[in-house]
């Protein structure tokens, strides 16, 4: 099965309305062009606001069913395309969460996943915003598959692409914001650009499984000034089941369309049967925080 999966790079502003007119109006051509599946970045609804702890800001929250979910069950009904989008997610009065939500072609909710890492960092106070997610590792079932989303931090941990491997996922799918800390040295902003596109291959060559990962781009600037604020740095791209890459984009606005043969996984997967030789009966202690 060759699934044609639609991506969304774009820069993000404090102006949601133009936000979401601009995706909008994006997935609406890759739906002309042929996309059944559209992947939007992480957060994309507005700028980037965990660079600096604000309450105020948890204003930007909203309920699922909501605002948000509204709009966006449109553009999927509308030209007929499964969409993964990224919502932060007012749960309760004080309770709120990172929140992917996938749509159906009739512009019902597919499912959700709520974020499980939440980072900490300098210009990344996400742990400020968001409730670590409690839905789990499981795919969200689509009239196109089984979609293992889950949503930027997790990408860097080799168990939740695997828990989403193990529960049937055919294709992984990581809305992502990330960037460069404005002042680093260019050597250390190509380290963590590597690392970071090279996890997520070997999370598609562990898995035997195509990842996509989307992120935005542009300059957006810390209102602190503590920092010299954050480059995103964009280049998203899509890996087959072997790590081999499929599409990758430059650090500019972009959308694209990319071809994805589901049936591939098989096959690698039984030239690699790595699932076959996992040691069940030896990894008892993973869930331990430290073998100390």
């Amino acid at each position: 099965m060759i699934l044609k999966v639609g991506i969304i790079q774009q820069a993000c502003s404090e102006d949601k309305t133009d936000n979401r007119a601009r995706i909008a109006a994006k997935a609406a051509k890759l739906a002309a062009d042929g996309a059944q599946l559209v992947v939007l970045q992480e957060l994309h609804d507005t700028h980037y606001f965990c660079q600096h702890e604000n309450i105020e800001l948890c204003a930007l929250a909203e309920p699922i069913p909501g605002g948000a979910t509204d709009f966006y069950s449109k553009v999927a009904r509308d030209n007929g395309i499964v969409l993964v989008t990224s919502l932060f997610e007012r749960r309760a009065p004080g309770l709120y969460h990172n929140t992917a939500v996938v749509f159906e072609t009739d512009g019902s909710i597919a499912g959700k996943y709520r974020k499980m890492h939440i980072p900490d960092d300098p210009a990344y106070y996400e742990k400020f915003y968001f409730t670590p997610g409690d839905l789990g590792f499981n795919p969200i079932h689509t009239s196109l598959g089984k979609l293992g989303v889950l949503v930027c931090w997790d990408q860097w941990y080799p168990e939740a692409a695997r828990m989403m491997a193990l529960a049937g996922a055919e294709i992984l799918i990581y809305p992502t914001a990330i960037g460069w800390e404005s002042s680093d040295e260019d050597g250390e902003k190509a380290r963590q650009h590597d690392a970071w596109v090279t996890i997520q291959r070997g999370h598609a060559i562990a898995n035997g499984l195509p990842v996509v990962a989307v992120n935005r781009v542009g300059f957006e600037k810390d209102p602190t000034g503590l920092t010299a604020g954050i480059q995103f740095w964009g280049t998203s791209f899509v890996a087959g089941p072997q790590g081999e890459f499929l599409f990758k984009a430059d650090d500019r606005e972009t959308t694209a369309i990319v071809d994805v043969d589901l049936t591939r996984s098989e096959h690698v997967r039984r030239w690699w049967p790595f699932l076959r030789d996992r040691r069940i009966d030896a990894y008892d202690e993973l869930s331990l925080r430290y073998r100390d």
